[in-house]
């Protein structure tokens, strides 16, 4: 396991925001996409790693500047020789359970208080555990929370667009509170639905049964809806599941695939097969 303060930071580039703007009503929760091009012709960067912003802020602990990990959400373009990079951006804040304060995230506002024009500096690129099996009659199964979508928007854009040919099932399910949140799932921002191989990709999307309270969202029964189609993919050797999103969808993800594989003990010693052979790969924040 590797931890954000091993990575090398030494190593910046000065990116300038190209394009911002918001993918969700001003009454919701602030979710912006921003677009950043990077002029030095030695950064690049692919759909399967990550890549850091540097904030300067000092902290309790004597460092100078936050350090926080951003996954690519779009496919990297290139324009005048300038590497550009989408990401997702979500504005955050958090109540300290001691003192009952409120705090505002240093990054996710940082960013999402940036325009046009404006120069951040950013590290990178950094492995993701999310990789593009060569075999392209892989199945895989993609679980996303919030920006947890961001990415498997890439991903799923390279396999479609850059892969010939894909011959296994991509199974992408994303939750949200609400449908005005369901990020390039919705009417507005959709292009997860428009061109996709339907033979072979499907989206599902779960929502929560009340969006104005902490009610957890139903990415379980969603996946549990294909429980069929479910334990079929995993039948075979050559499924992968990747998950990226909230600590809290965990449990009940783990008891959604026990329920489709029928026991605990059965999903433990399949969840155990796809961990040793590389096929089981998670980002929780």
């Amino acid at each position: 396991m590797s931890y954000l303060s091993d990575l090398n930071t030494k190593q910046q580039y000065k990116a300038r925001v190209k394009q911002t703007h918001r993918l969700t009503p001003t009454n919701k929760e602030e979710i912006r996409e921003i677009i950043l091009e990077v002029e030095d012709p030695a950064f690049k960067c692919k759909v399967d790693q990550s890549f850091g912003v540097l904030v300067k802020h000092s902290s309790d602990f004597g460092n100078e500047f936050h350090h926080r990990l951003y996954s690519v959400a779009d496919l990297p373009a290139t324009q005048n020789g300038h590497t550009q990079i989408t990401m997702l951006v979500k504005r955050c804040n958090y109540v300290d359970e001691f003192s009952g304060e409120l705090y505002n995230g240093v990054s996710s506002n940082y960013l999402c208080d940036r325009r046009v024009g404006d120069e951040i500096n950013i590290t990178g690129p950094f492995e993701l555990p999310f990789k593009v099996p060569e075999d392209k009659n892989a199945n895989m199964i993609l679980i996303g929370m919030g920006t947890g979508i961001a990415p498997f928007r890439a991903f799923i854009k390279h396999i479609y667009s850059q892969e010939k040919d894909w011959k296994g099932k991509i199974r992408l399910f994303y939750g949200a509170k609400s449908g005005l949140e369901l990020l390039y799932l919705n009417d507005k921002d959709g292009d997860l639905t428009n061109y996709y191989d339907k033979a072979t990709f499907e989206a599902f999307h779960a929502l929560s049964p009340r969006p104005h309270w902490n009610d957890p969202i139903m990415l379980d029964e969603a996946i549990e809806s294909r429980a069929e189609e479910i334990l079929e993919m995993l039948s075979y050797a050559n499924t992968y599941i990747y998950i990226a999103g909230y600590e809290k969808v965990k449990e009940n993800l783990n008891k959604a695939f026990i329920n489709i594989m029928g026991s605990k003990e059965k999903w433990e010693n399949r969840k155990a097969e796809l961990i040793a052979g590389k096929k089981w790969a998670e980002v929780i924040y």
